[in-house]
């Protein structure tokens, strides 16, 4: 038994003694080992690839930015073009406007609207204008009650007292129209006789019908001439009948224009007749009304105020139709309104007659240019011939602007001569080369 156990005792010398289970085996008796254990050989491979994987993802994303950047800039909207005008053009019209007939007393004026003509004599200080003053009168009813041309409108029953102040107008001499109580007439009846007959009571029916006074009336007649910016008028009545209702004959015209734009205005005043309930058949006072085109806008008497008349025409002009009118204010002699007539007649046909259509520009003109800001550029020229009418001798200059809003690649011809300014026609660009996909990048 002991030999045995000196035998074993050896054997176990040369064995490596064992280790608990799961523990690393001790490095054989002066054999040092590494301090970490080294890595497997696919280890070592996939850390030597991290590096080169991550280098191809940073330059992926930065291809993908510079790719929607340029992507995003070349999809920007470009910036707005800028319109060049040339220099105005100043033409002068063939022919020479003949001198106007003034009338030798009172006071003239003329006036072509459209043009911005308006030319007057003798001192434009207030006078009387009489029934002129009934212009007046008629225009703010139409703007408190409109109507179309062939249009009624709605009725007034008349008053005991409307039928009192008829025949009171009546027995003094003044110019009226008879009427009874209960009887119901017209918006525009009322005009009728308002405006051609030169009715003194259908005025006072109106301005109470219209504002519940006729002092409430005349406030809006004074508020209406400062708006119109007629400073040298002032109303007292809505008759004409007061010395201190006050014009001149170039704020006759200035009102006379508005009013011609309404078209019911323009239709009560072009009647050389009008037939009325209780009066019958009456007919405009004015000699020249439903002759040669001339429209009788209002005429007017009394001693104070000597004979007035504004008168009006239209002229059709290469197609055109251009309202000229004429007014004479305090007139006197033998026939004061006749002589006023002569005056706004001869006034009228001096001017109206050399009236001419010009052209100024053929189509395809060159009035302008469009740029870019890449380089690019393109004439703009008119897209039509441009006329106007325009008196003989008249100085005409001729330039572009560019139209608002939307329309930035368009412009317009403007024309001024006097203190007229028309726009007549269109500039437009053919199409402009676009910017180059490195100028949206380089100036985006």
């Amino acid at each position: 038994m002991a030999r045995r156990s000196g035998l074993d005792t050896r054997q176990r010398a040369d064995v490596e003694p064992l280790t608990e289970e799961g523990a690393a085996p001790t490095p054989p008796e002066g054999r040092s080992g590494p301090r970490h254990a080294r890595p497997s050989r696919r280890a070592r491979r996939r850390d030597a690839g991290a590096p080169g994987r991550r280098k191809i993802v940073v330059v992926f994303l930065a291809a993908a930015a510079v790719a929607v950047a340029c992507t995003v800039q070349a999809e920007r909207p470009v910036p707005h073009l800028t319109l060049r005008f040339d220099a105005p053009l100043k033409l002068v019209i063939d022919g020479r406007m003949p001198a106007l007939g003034w009338p030798s007393v009172g006071q003239g004026a003329v006036a072509v609207p459209a043009l911005g003509v308006l030319r007057v004599s003798g001192a434009q200080t207030p006078v009387p204008v009489a029934s002129v003053a009934k212009m007046m009168t008629a225009y703010l009813v139409l703007v408190a009650h409109p109507l179309g041309p062939g249009d009624q409108g709605p009725s007034v029953t008349l008053t005991a007292a409307d039928e009192n102040e008829a025949d009171a107008d009546a027995a003094a001499g003044d110019t009226s129209v008879p009427v009874r109580a209960g009887e119901r007439l017209s918006e525009r009846q009322l005009l009728d006789g308002l405006m051609v007959p030169s009715a003194d009571n259908l005025a006072d029916v109106l301005a109470r019908w219209v504002s519940g006074s006729t002092g409430a009336f005349v406030a809006a007649m004074n508020a209406a001439a400062a708006r119109l910016e007629m400073r040298e008028t002032h109303y007292d009545d809505p008759v004409g009948l007061d010395a201190t209702t006050v014009s001149t004959a170039a704020d006759s015209l200035r009102l006379a224009t508005v009013a011609m734009g309404l078209p019911a205005f323009a239709a009560v005043v072009d009647q050389h007749q009008v037939v009325l309930p209780l009066a019958g058949a009456v007919t405009n006072p004015v000699p020249l009304i439903g002759t040669a085109g001339f429209v009788g806008v209002k005429s007017g008497f009394t001693d104070a105020a000597g004979g007035c008349l504004v008168l009006a025409t239209v002229r059709t002009i290469a197609g055109r139709r251009v309202l000229v009118t004429a007014a004479a204010i305090g007139q006197r002699g033998a026939d004061p309104l006749g002589s006023a007539a002569a005056a706004a007649g001869a006034l009228i046909t001096s001017v109206a007659g050399p009236l001419v259509s010009s052209p100024l520009l053929p189509a395809g003109a060159v009035m302008g240019s469009e740029h870019a800001s890449w380089g690019a550029s393109t004439p703009l020229r008119t897209s039509a011939s441009v006329r106007v009418v325009v008196e003989p001798g008249a100085v005409v200059h001729i330039t572009g602007r560019p139209l608002t809003g939307g329309e930035r690649r368009s412009g317009a011809v403007v024309v001024s001569e006097g203190g007229q300014v028309v726009v007549t026609d269109r500039l437009s660009a053919s199409p402009l080369a676009g910017p180059s996909w490195w100028w949206r990048l380089v100036h985006g």
